[in-house]
């Protein structure tokens, strides 16, 4: 989902009354990102409050790559990696995720072995093509045991966009905050809904719904569930001991652009790219009788810093043998202070770009190769900045390219490498780049390594259901990432 896509986000059609609502009642965020702009590294990001670079959900078999948790990945969120679920359950939390995990597949990447009590839902994205001979398809699981697949037990519609997941994640969080209300117990609640991935799906009472296509139905459905959870929370008379936040893994994918793609405001190109457009994200937080209604941050945020934020509502301290990223927002979210911190914008195992104040160096530049884009793959349609969505890797590193967001917002006027503005900041920014870079120590990478033979052919429980397929002989292969 993409920073345009509310209404509290300037988008023009208004189609999303709850989350403005929550935005109203709340704190809007208009400077948070996302720790990459794609899927799994945010996600494993997100879970640790690490940079993936340090978690290991990054490749090396090209330089400055994606790379995510297709089925046939081999790696997946390390042990050595501590989990918010796992360093919450030393407060007395239970924790469930309902969604996509995303961080491996294998049995030893599942979320119960690394701090979820419960989970509802898949290991990896729905989009397939599926066909259970060459490509298993994606199992839904709850709990240990798989219950059923994608496409079979759990259908999308790939004619009409039509399937009930969301609604299904819906009653599934509905189930468990009743639950946990019931038995006095405080809870984590990771609710990782996936519709807005292309091929987008919605179910038969949105489809049709929205100005914006299927799309739109399927934010509008996001909204309408997000907005029962909320008014869950406060029948239960629970919501001011609820801290609930609101974001997205990566920004809208202008690949899937106009049918299915989403709206990244103002902002330069969309998902895969470092541009502001793949990194920044909607993103509010609610907690009624303690956040300000009608707030407005700009504190530079991340979803790693939901990791700290969190253990700090628990009243524990992040692990102190291991780097963590993220920092606690809620001195920003309660007090309205400003702390001064950097963004890091990484592609793989590059430093593409920073952050600091309002402006952001670039040190690497690249939207896609030219032959990915004469495939008809764009990353940034209609939106060609000489010299900046460039379709080579080019390197900016002796004369980083430097934006001021405020008055730039689209990343399309680089300040002139003579100016006494671009000379004051650079040295500001050089320091900060410097010492991250110092101190930077890579975690081994998950995502070089994949094996058809390792894909969701038999996953637990699938003998009790007839759904145990036949895998191929094992034959490891370097993962080959495009972009």
């Amino acid at each position: 989902m993409g920073w345009g896509d509310l209404g509290a986000f300037g988008e023009p059609s208004k189609e999303t009354p709850n989350l403005d609502q929550m935005a109203s009642e709340g704190m809007l965020f208009l400077d948070f990102y996302t720790a990459n702009p794609l899927c799994s590294p945010s996600r494993a990001a997100l879970l640790t409050g690490r940079l993936p670079v340090r978690n290991g959900f990054y490749t090396t078999n090209g330089h400055a790559r994606n790379a995510y948790t297709p089925q046939d990945i081999v790696g997946g969120i390390p042990d050595s990696e501590l989990l918010l679920p796992e360093l919450l359950k030393k407060a007395g939390y239970i924790n469930k995720i309902i969604g996509k995990w995303h961080l491996g597949h294998r049995p030893q990447f599942h979320p119960l072995k690394h701090g979820f009590d419960e989970w509802f839902g898949s290991p990896n994205c729905h989009f397939g093509p599926y066909d259970n001979r060459a490509l298993p398809n994606i199992p839904v699981y709850r709990d240990w045991e798989m219950i059923g697949r994608y496409y079979e037990d759990f259908k999308i519609d790939l004619k009409t966009g039509e399937a009930n997941l969301t609604q299904i994640y819906l009653q599934e969080a509905l189930d468990f905050i009743s639950r946990q209300q019931a038995s006095q117990q405080p809870f984590f609640l990771y609710w990782a809904i996936d519709a807005t991935h292309a091929p987008v799906y919605a179910s038969k009472h949105f489809l049709g719904s929205s100005q914006r296509g299927l799309y739109g139905d399927a934010v509008r459905e996001i909204d309408d569930s997000i907005g029962k959870i909320l008014k869950h929370l406060q029948k239960l008379g629970i919501s001011e001991n609820t801290f609930v936040f609101f974001t997205s893994d990566n920004g809208a994918a202008l690949i899937s652009a106009p049918k299915q793609g989403g709206s990244n405001g103002r902002f330069l190109c969309g998902k895969q790219t470092t541009f502001e457009g793949g990194m920044r994200e909607p993103a509010i937080a609610w907690w009624p009788g303690h956040i300000p209604a009608g707030g407005v941050s700009h504190q530079l945020g991340n979803v790693m810093d939901l990791f700290t934020t969190s253990l700090s509502l628990a009243g524990l301290q992040p692990p102190s043998d291991r780097q963590i990223d993220g920092i606690d927002l809620l001195p920003a979210i309660l007090q309205g202070k400003l702390i001064d911190r950097p963004i890091f914008y990484y592609r793989g195992n590059e430093m593409m770009a920073v952050r600091v104040g309002l402006y952001k160096a670039h040190y690497w530049t690249w939207s896609n190769s030219w032959e990915e884009y004469s495939k008809g793959i764009d990353f940034c349609p209609g939106q060609n900045v000489s010299g900046v969505t460039t379709h080579t890797q080019e390197e900016h590193t002796t004369l980083p390219l430097l934006f001021h967001l405020g008055r730039d917002p689209g990343e399309k006027y680089p300040l002139s490498f003579a100016s006494e503005e671009y000379q004051g900041v650079m040295e500001r920014i050089s320091a900060v780049v410097q010492q991250h870079k110092e101190t930077m120590v890579p975690g081994e990478p998950q995502l070089n390594v994949c094996d058809k033979a390792v894909m969701n052919w038999s996953p637990p429980g699938c003998e009790k259901l007839g759904k145990c397929l036949q895998p191929p002989e094992s034959d490891p292969k370097k993962c080959f990432w495009p972009h």
